[in-house]
């Protein structure tokens, strides 16, 4: 698709939205109408509600629902009226209004609800990941040894040539178990519940570049601690981040950035490679196997918010922003 198909297709989206806004706009004012007329409560606020529903549907907001009554109540308000007309008119409104917004408040439970679910699955995610990586280090390196012992075992009464062969057996295993130690850290790094984000995004960043062969620096502004939660989920979106860029950007260079604010902290992983390919192909393949809906999803959760650097720039720019309590 060239650019002047996307800025066509862009053109059309808005219009699409104008176009849908519009008859809403005078379907809301033509049922409030009706509402205020006939004062028949039941039919008439169910079709507020299914406006609500459909303004919902189309991606408008509360804000703009409430310029669509606002100027739906230009019309109510022809005509002279009493002071007993006016105060049924004041109600009927605020009636009508408030089923059209029915539909907003059962989305913003939802996503509280689905948010509340979410911090509860990270929890038992979490939980999972420390038990494996105590399996890893813990449990891995006790049967290591003992095969370990068991080799130097045969080894002290076998022949030379068959020696040799055994130690190089173990040199193996001293690999394996190096490479299970690395994992076992990287899963759930001692050092976070130790240390804090900082060092063990250090590590993070030194595990990284040895393993893939690019250079990662961290760069860091921390005046107290940050609440397990935010230094987990920072973590978790800085090691899937560091993940992807190993494994697509082609790049030789990542910097982690981390800076805390009065009521914010901001997290940037950026990188120096081929950066983001935006046909509809290649986008549609990067959202499914790169972790993009993961990361954003472990933000929200917190109520942050993740952005991603746009197809013109150079290299790649992941940055979370995590609102924090004062």
């Amino acid at each position: 698709m060239n650019a002047a198909n996307q800025m066509t297709a862009a053109e059309h989206t808005r219009a699409s939205v104008s176009d849908c806004r519009r008859e809403l706009a005078r379907d809301y004012a033509v049922g409030l109408q009706r509402y205020l007329a006939e004062r028949d409560d039941e039919p008439a606020l169910a079709r507020a509600h299914e406006l609500g529903r459909k303004a919902l549907a189309h991606g408008l907001g509360v804000l703009e629902m409430a310029t669509i009554h606002s100027q739906a109540i230009v019309g109510a308000l022809n005509g002279r009226l009493t002071s007993a007309d006016k105060a049924r008119l004041l109600d009927g409104l605020e009636r009508f209004f408030m089923q059209a917004l029915a539909p907003f408040e059962m989305a913003h439970r939802g996503f509280w609800e689905a948010n509340v679910i979410l911090h509860r699955l990270n929890d038992v995610l979490e939980g999972q990941a420390k038990r494996i990586a105590f399996a890893l280090h813990d449990e891995a390196a006790q049967l290591l040894a003992a095969v370990h012992l068991s080799l130097a075992d045969v080894a002290s009464r076998a022949a030379p040539e068959t020696a040799r062969e055994l130690q190089a057996a173990r040199a193996l295993l001293d690999q394996i178990e190096h490479r299970l130690r690395n994992l076992a850290h990287e899963l759930r790094p001692p050092i976070l519940d130790d240390l804090g984000l900082v060092p063990a995004l250090e590590f993070l960043a030194e595990s990284v570049s040895k393993r893939s062969g690019f250079r990662v620096t961290v760069e860091a502004s921390i005046d107290h601690a940050l609440p397990d939660i935010v230094e987990t989920t920072l973590y978790r979106i800085t090691q899937e981040a560091l993940n992807n860029v190993a494994k697509h950007a082609k790049a030789t260079h990542a910097g982690i950035s981390v800076r805390q604010h009065t009521d914010r902290i901001v997290c940037s992983i950026t990188d120096d490679g081929v950066g983001l390919n935006r046909t509809p192909a290649a986008a549609e393949t990067r959202s499914r196997g790169l972790g993009l809906l993961e990361m954003q999803e472990r933000a929200a959760a917190l109520g942050g918010q993740f952005r991603l650097s746009g197809p013109d720039t150079p290299g790649t720019d992941v940055t979370i922003e995590i609102p924090l309590e004062p």
